[in-house]
């Protein structure tokens, strides 16, 4: 039997072989998002003060039953020219029957995502345009955003075409009405 000669590795294969062998110092979060390795310190307690808040809003009053991680690793579809996108939301939310979480590997596909959140940090505009971006072709249906430079939350709805299509932002201090399956008014006092 003769051996097949390997075909020869592309950039992208060495970089997401490189990101999925990478080791990160305790409290870091590394992600592979549109084909560049992003290495993002721990938060701030501001920053874990938004996602607490919003988490036990949604927890109490979501029309149906959430589980929620605020670790899962997400991979989503390929942009061209770069390996597979591998982000971690600051939290995601699935339906409790579906039981997402239960034996996932570290990095799952985001079918049956319900929403997505994400507060800006150290580099806002990641988590303003590029990571929105990574959810929508992920065609994760809702993805909220935290902004704390600007005072304001964006809910983000109706992805196509490698982006969401519908927007409504408001100021901290108003309410933004979250679609089912969750159902009510988030309420953004708390994130003064």
């Amino acid at each position: 039997m003769t051996a097949m000669p390997h075909e020869p590795l592309t950039r992208e294969d060495i970089l997401l072989e490189g990101f999925l062998a990478l080791q990160t110092p305790e409290g870091f979060r590394a992600e592979l998002i549109e084909g560049e390795i992003v290495v993002t310190p721990p938060p701030d307690g501001d920053h874990e003060h938004c996602i607490s808040r919003i988490i036990k809003q949604v927890l109490r009053n979501a029309g149906t039953a959430m589980d929620v991680s605020g670790n899962k690793g997400l991979t989503l579809k390929e942009v061209p020219g770069a390996p597979r996108d591998h982000v971690i939301p600051d939290a995601t939310f699935a339906p409790e029957h579906l039981a997402l979480f239960r034996g996932a590997d570290s990095w799952m596909p985001c079918d049956g995502v319900a929403l997505v959140l994400e507060v800006t940090s150290t580099r806002p505009h990641r988590d303003r345009d590029v990571k929105r971006r990574c959810y929508a072709r992920g065609g994760i249906p809702l993805h909220l955003l935290v902004d704390r430079d600007d005072a304001a939350v964006t809910l983000f709805t109706d992805p196509a075409d490698g982006d969401y299509r519908e927007a409504h932002r408001v100021p901290f201090g108003k309410s933004v009405a979250l679609p089912g399956p969750f159902g009510f008014d988030l309420v953004t006092e708390d994130l003064l």
